[in-house]
């Protein structure tokens, strides 16, 4: 978003903007209003989304050390967090700057992403059942990027070294 008025605006110093850069700038402020409420919603509903995903998980992993699993679960509140402010911004490189390059080796290097893939799964299951369908569709991005980039790079390289 802040990228979006950004380049607007330097091109609002030599000239008026065209008729499209006004669509692309009233879209952004449309979207804004409903950004902020997802957001607001993801903030005053943390508790309650994370003790769903809590539950399941200690259901689903009841021989685990409940120290990895809280770990796990850390780690996806920080996601959460970023993904809703990268939501917010619409900047998805805020969200890989901020959060997914350093959280990506430190769930590879403990050996998490069993445990986080489920926390992710039943994160976006919870969301889904919260959240209508165009709310998801301004969130769900971000999830994607965590998905992608914490949980599926290294069984990727798995599967790579394995085919080898």
């Amino acid at each position: 978003m802040q990228k979006d008025f950004e380049t607007l605006f330097y091109e609002a110093e030599d000239d008026y903007l065209s008729s499209s850069d006004l669509a692309t700038l009233k879209n952004s402020a449309n979207t804004l209003k409903d950004r902020l409420e997802i957001y607001r919603y993801l903030r005053d509903q943390e508790i309650p989304i994370f003790q769903l995903v809590a539950d399941n998980l200690v259901e689903t992993f009841p021989d685990e050390n409940n120290q990895r699993l809280e770990k796990g679960l850390k780690h996806w509140m920080a996601v959460m967090r970023y993904a809703a402010m990268a939501m917010l911004l619409n900047n998805p490189d805020y969200f890989r700057h901020r959060i997914l390059e350093w959280l990506t080796d430190i769930v590879q290097a403990q050996d998490m992403v069993t445990i986080e893939t489920h926390i992710f799964e039943n994160l976006k299951q919870g969301l889904e059942e919260r959240l209508a369908s165009e709310q998801m569709q301004l969130l769900n991005p971000f999830l994607e990027q965590a998905k992608i980039t914490l949980l599926e790079t290294k069984s990727q390289s798995e599967t790579l070294m394995v085919g080898e």
